[in-house]
């Protein structure tokens, strides 16, 4: 029995004139078989010098081709190229090739177009095969421990997605985060490949695809100031952001969660993080359009699943603005009915209207305390729900609010992080500029600007005067180690506010 192995760039005209040959030869003689490899053309020389090198072949273009040696065993003997394969051919069969130039080239570019469908196949069977590398930053918050569940259920990235989760954090926490571990363990979550502590902040993040930052900040102003609050975020990130660089998968997404100063995180992690994607950087608001839809959905005496589409603009744990203007309901009990998928203007069914402007607004403050001090559970499904929308889209037409870094949508200037409304689709992000915005939103947006604005740069001023020469990172790693970052604090919002 004849083996021949053709290999060759799968954009050569000569390795398709070669194919359709030993095609014909194997479907007409019962004891020829061929084996074929082609090669990506940018590939292709690197495959050759190394497959030449085992064999100790000297051959240089492509195909080339070498017949197994079945019954004997060791190297195979090479034929050499297309020439040397025709006239072998035509030799102990009498069969040679009749194919013209024209249609060489065109079989040559199916076989590269066939050859990238195949890799990419490839590539995404290995991506199911190798788990998800999930890094939580600040993991003993009881965020962490409410997270874990809905990261390892499925849900989130699908029922035949593995994932691997790293929890980080210092030291003096490590006792928590070992029966965080045993915890996970021994309920058996089919898809949750491993679970592991890290204390050491030097191998944080390593081939991390996703990274949760939950770090948050002591903000109590009777303890300190606002600055040295933000000095603490910018210490923070700057470990944070050469770490993800070094470490973490060029395409890592990062996510910035929490109690305090979220935008911030997002905002200075891309600043120490130059080479991090700006488009994979995002701030979590989904914990304050939960509850301001909770908030309305008791107002209205219906589910608070049914309210859509309410924004949050601007600093997401500072001042920010919760805007009604494009807020729908579904499923409300009135005097007029619809199927399940048929919308009404929630503003259009406040029909007190002062309540919007007098007992929502000042509830803001009791909603905001909500947020700030709930156990975790609100906070873990509003993580897992951004994870779910980014892998596999958001509901067709709803809008979610995210902290992303500006590019000037709706005016707002540019480089700063700020909550606005966005959609996401294939694997990513994009905001909603086709919403229509009133002038009394567009000037307290402004305000809003100004604000993040004045924290990146008491950020940025506050790292310059501590390191005038360049960060130091040790100075930063002991910072990290000594447990200052709080999950308790006394943070509230400055501004709540809403817009009819």
């Amino acid at each position: 029995m004849a083996k021949l192995v053709l290999a060759g760039k799968a954009n050569c005209p000569n390795y398709a004139e070669a194919e359709l040959l030993a095609d014909y030869l194997q479907a007409n003689l019962p004891d020829f078989r061929v084996h074929k490899i082609t090669q990506h053309p940018d590939k292709w020389e690197q495959w050759l010098h190394d497959i030449c090198e085992m064999n100790g072949w000297e051959h240089r273009q492509s195909p080339i081709i070498w017949r197994e040696l079945l019954d004997h065993g060791g190297k195979g003997l090479l034929l050499g190229g297309v020439n040397d394969f025709l006239e072998y051919a035509q030799r102990y069969y009498g069969i040679t090739s009749t194919m013209l130039r024209e249609e060489m080239l065109d079989i040559a570019e199916e076989n590269l177009q066939a050859h990238m469908e195949i890799e990419k196949e490839e590539e995404e069977i290995k991506s199911l095969i190798k788990p998800l590398q999930i890094w939580i930053t600040r993991a003993s918050a009881s965020i962490c421990y409410q997270l874990i569940p809905l990261l390892a259920n499925g849900e989130v990235f699908g029922m035949t997605t593995e994932i691997s989760i790293h929890l980080l954090d210092s030291d003096q926490f490590k006792d928590v985060l070992c029966g965080i571990v045993m915890e996970a363990e021994d309920m058996a979550f089919p898809l949750l490949r491993s679970i592991s502590e890290h204390t050491e902040i030097d191998e944080a993040f390593v081939q991390a695809d996703i990274i949760i930052v939950l770090d948050d900040v002591l903000l109590n102003r009777e303890v300190q100031s606002l600055e040295n609050c933000i000095r603490e975020v910018s210490e923070i990130c700057q470990v944070y952001g050469p770490l993800i660089e070094k470490n973490a998968k060029s395409g890592v997404r990062v996510i910035s969660s929490g109690k305090t100063f979220v935008n911030l995180k997002a905002m200075m992690i891309m600043t120490y993080g130059k080479s991090i994607k700006p488009e994979n950087v995002i701030a979590i608001a989904t914990p304050w359009e939960s509850a301001a839809k909770a908030m309305l959905a008791r107002k209205l005496n219906m589910n608070a699943a049914g309210v859509k589409d309410v924004i949050v603009w601007g600093n997401i744990t500072g001042c920010n603005y919760i805007d009604l203007s494009h807020a729908k309901l579904y499923g409300y009990d009135c005097a007029i009915w619809g199927p399940a998928n048929f919308p009404r203007p929630l503003l259009n069914m406040i029909y007190d209207s002062e309540w919007i402007h007098s007992e929502f607004l000042s509830a803001q403050s009791s909603l905001s305390s909500r947020v700030c001090h709930c156990v975790g559970m609100l906070p873990a499904h509003a993580v897992a729900t951004v994870l779910r929308y980014w892998y596999h889209d958001s509901p067709p037409g709803e809008i979610i609010s995210v902290g992303i870094l500006t590019k000037g949508q709706f005016c707002v200037p540019e480089g700063i992080v700020f909550s606005m409304p966005v959609r996401f689709q294939n694997g990513t992000w994009e905001v909603m500029t086709e919403l229509e915005i009133n002038e009394t939103t567009q000037e307290v947006l402004g305000h809003l600007a100004h604000e993040l604005i004045q924290e990146k740069l008491i950020a940025l001023k506050e790292t310059k005067e501590m390191y005038p020469y360049g960060a130091d990172k040790n100075t930063s790693k002991t910072y990290l180690h000594q447990g200052i970052c709080c999950e308790q604090h006394s943070f509230k919002s400055k501004t709540f506010r809403t817009v009819s």
